[in-house]
């Protein structure tokens, strides 16, 4: 029904704010509200605050429901959890793994975190609702299938969902993982907006499409992918084919490949001494470069920042968003890089198009792929059970 899909991304309210969303009458509304809570599938939970006169009662989806499992696939890590259907997490761990080890590896791991996760909090295999899942590649979403993502090739037309199905009876979804972080900031919204772009900026560089209030996915689930377009004809080769693509250029290896370039050449005594102690610079190390004052973690971070912002500055112009939120593991390199994504896009966009643009850090950091994930298997379980239109 449509009450129970209303009451999950409202984040719950009360018996007169829902049947105002849904255009009910008051006496509908208390009518299908008792019916479900009869059935366990709607909770009262606490009065909400007095605003005058009898306070209201507030509802969300039943505990007794289930719970969901969450899981973020990165291209060099991976975070599981497991929630409840309002999205609180129960359990979570997060640690380094390497998608081009392949399925069998990395969804072998999968497997070991969600049951110990689900153990943890008192539950089994019986007990899931729903599962979501997050990769970082172009997902044809009707099949659950990767296609052709050009990070992890081994999987290739894998089917993730097949492969959970041999230990869970409950639906699992797979998407895009910068789809997930939108559908996350979607359900932290409430809805309240209905036109933005979430970026997520690692490994790769992928956009989230959120479109009159719904992700959009394109004809074949591959719509987002920004990462491919070319800001440099004379730039450096893709892995994907192609020259200048701004994720060879802006994201998080080419970030660490300017890195070590400017420690070798003696630009930065202090990204040379991290490469001494480390072996290794990476994003992050920039970073503190730069709150620290070095020029030349700076230069990296202002290059790397207008590079992206005039990739964005041609998707800005095309779609007209209101909003454009940056997340992924670039986040943590400071204010300075979205700062200059920022100028970089009001400089090359119309006016028209920037005139109300705000362009932030995802609110939700590094939790967005897990919430977006539980968001995917919450709202696509509802429909799947007959349960939500």
């Amino acid at each position: 029904m449509r009450l129970l899909e209303t009451t999950f991304w409202s984040a719950g309210g009360s018996r007169h704010a829902m049947a105002e969303q849904l255009g009910f009458s008051k006496s509908k509304a208390n009518a299908l509200i008792a019916g479900l809570v009869e059935q366990g599938l709607l909770a009262e939970a606490g009065l909400q605050r007095s605003s005058g006169g009898r306070r209201a009662e507030n509802l969300q989806l039943h505990a007794g429901l289930g719970v969901l499992v969450g899981i973020d696939i990165g291209a060099t890590s991976l975070d599981v959890a497991v929630l409840r259907s309002d999205l609180t997490v129960l359990a979570q761990h997060d640690e380094p793994a390497d998608v081009r080890e392949g399925p069998a590896v990395v969804l072998a791991r999968v497997r070991v975190l969600m049951r110990e996760l689900l153990a943890r909090c008192g539950h089994g295999a019986k007990d899931v609702l729903g599962i979501g899942i997050g990769v970082p590649g172009p997902v044809n979403f009707e099949i659950g299938q990767l296609v052709n993502p050009p990070l992890m090739p081994a999987w290739d037309s894998f089917s993730i969902r097949d492969y959970l199905r041999e230990d869970y009876a409950a639906p699992v979804f797979v998407d895009n993982d910068v789809n997930l972080m939108a559908l996350g900031e979607l359900w932290r919204l409430k809805r309240s907006l209905n036109n933005f772009l979430v970026i997520k900026i690692g490994t790769g560089i992928g956009c989230g499409i959120v479109c009159h209030g719904e992700v959009y996915r394109g004809a074949a689930g591959s719509a987002g992918d920004v990462g491919h377009i070319c800001v440099d004809q004379d730039g450096p080769r893709c892995h994907c084919g192609n020259v200048g693509c701004v994720e060879a250029m802006a994201a998080g290896p080419a970030i660490t490949r300017m890195a070590v370039q400017a420690a070798e050449a003696g630009e930065s005594a202090m990204l040379a001494e991290c490469l001494r102690l480390h072996g290794r610079i990476d994003a992050i190390d920039v970073g503190q470069a730069s709150r620290a004052g070095d020029t030349a973690a700076n230069g990296i971070i202002q290059r790397a920042g207008n590079l992206i912002g005039q990739m964005l500055a041609s998707v800005v112009n095309f779609f007209n968003p209101s909003h454009v939120f940056i997340g992924g593991g670039i986040t943590r390199i400071g204010p300075l890089f979205l700062a200059a994504v920022r100028q970089s896009v009001y400089q090359r966009s119309l006016a028209l198009s920037t005139r109300h643009l705000e362009i932030q850090y995802t609110p939700l950091g590094v939790q967005g792929g897990l919430v977006g994930a539980g968001v995917l298997a919450m709202h696509e379980t509802l429909k799947v059970r007959g349960v939500a239109p």
